[in-house]
C-alpha cells in the first residue's frame, strides 16, 4: 500500500498578492487606531461624554483586529508591515490633521470605516478565490460584519 504524500495546505501558504492586500488593511487598521485616539482625545461638545468613550471603544477594536490580521498573515506565512512609516504609506486611510467638531469627527469616522469595509471585502475575495484561503477570508468577513455594525451606530447617532 503506498502512502499517501502530505502536502501543505494553501492557505498555509501566503500568495504575494494576498500578502499586500492583507498589509494594506493591516496599515489602514493601524492608521485609524492613532485617528481614533485622536478623536477621543479631542473631541468637544454636547455629546463628549458619549463620544469620548464610542472612540475609545472604538480604537480598542481596532487594536484586536490589527492584531488579528497581523498574526493571520504570520500564521499564512507572509510578512506584516510593522513601522508607522510602512504604515503611512500603504494605508488609504488617512492621518488626523487637525481638530474637528464632533460631527465632522463622526463623518470622519464612517467615512474611514467605509473604506475598511471595501478594502476588506477585496481582500476576503483575493483569499477565497485567488489563494484558496477559506479561513483568511472567514477572519476578514467577520472583521467586515463588526464594522457594518459600527457604521450603523454612528449614522444612528449623526440622526
Amino acid at each position: 500500500m503506498a502512502k499517501a504524500q502530505l502536502e501543505a495546505k494553501p492557505e498555509l501558504k501566503t500568495h504575494s498578492r494576498l500578502n499586500d492586500s492583507l498589509n494594506v488593511q493591516l496599515a489602514n487598521w493601524s492608521v485609524l487606531y492613532f485617528k481614533l485616539h485622536h478623536f477621543h482625545w479631542y473631541v468637544k461638545g454636547p455629546h463628549f461624554p458619549v463620544l469620548h468613550v464610542k472612540f475609545e471603544e472604538l480604537y480598542e477594536l481596532a487594536a484586536l483586529k490589527l492584531d488579528e490580521l497581523a498574526e493571520r498573515i504570520l500564521a499564512i506565512e507572509g510578512k506584516p508591515v510593522s513601522t508607522m512609516k510602512e504604515f503611512l504609506s500603504l494605508a488609504t486611510i488617512k492621518e488626523a490633521d487637525k481638530a474637528k467638531s464632533e460631527n465632522d469627527m463622526l463623518s470622519a469616522t464612517i467615512a474611514d470605516l467605509q473604506l475598511l469595509v471595501k478594502g476588506l471585502e477585496e481582500t476576503a475575495t483575493l483569499a477565497e478565490e485567488q489563494a484558496d484561503d477559506a479561513a483568511t477570508a472567514d477572519i476578514i468577513t467577520g472583521q467586515v460584519e463588526d464594522l457594518q455594525k459600527q457604521i450603523w451606530m454612528l449614522k444612528s447617532t449623526l440622526g
